[in-house]
């Protein structure tokens, strides 16, 4: 049942951030808005240069927390979808090499090296994304525990 609940909230947060967003762009802004803004905001610095707008809309998470939360889905079902068929994981291993993308645009951002966009920050960090949901889905399975082992 939990695997169930991770997997919907992974379909339903972006979601909910994109309705925000469109709801804004109509120009109305009610209280349920002003909620997934605050909430974003508890996980999210929101800085305005960092993230996307839609028709003059901020979006309520920056273009990296985007990345993240558009690709959470597509871990999510894959590890609902191998829940039988999955070999041994080793989670530390995949979530790190999941993250090169996301720890090179830092880098490269941190060291003024390149100039990095919204988009780049998002891409990098989809594989990132689908790669911690699929280990949180996989780890509320109990039957998935025995094949996932931290060293």
């Amino acid at each position: 049942m939990l695997r169930l609940a991770l997997v919907l909230a992974s379909i339903v947060w972006p979601l909910t951030l994109g309705a925000a967003v469109a709801v804004r762009v109509r120009g109305a802004e009610p209280i349920w808005t002003d909620v997934i803004y605050v909430a974003a905001s508890r996980v999210c610095h929101q800085r305005p240069e960092r993230s996307f707008h839609t028709a003059g809309v901020q979006w309520p998470v920056c273009g990296r927390c985007a990345g993240l939360y558009l690709s959470a889905p597509i871990g999510a079902l894959a590890a609902w979808l191998a829940r039988r068929r999955a070999p041994r994981m080793r989670a530390p291993f995949w979530l790190a090499i999941a993250a090169l993308p996301t720890v090179l645009t830092l880098g490269l951002e941190w060291l003024d090296l390149a100039r990095v966009t919204n988009i780049d920050r998002a891409l990098a960090a989809l594989p990132l994304g689908a790669a911690i949901a699929f280990v949180i889905v996989a780890i509320a399975d109990a039957r998935a525990r025995p094949a996932i082992h931290f060293p």
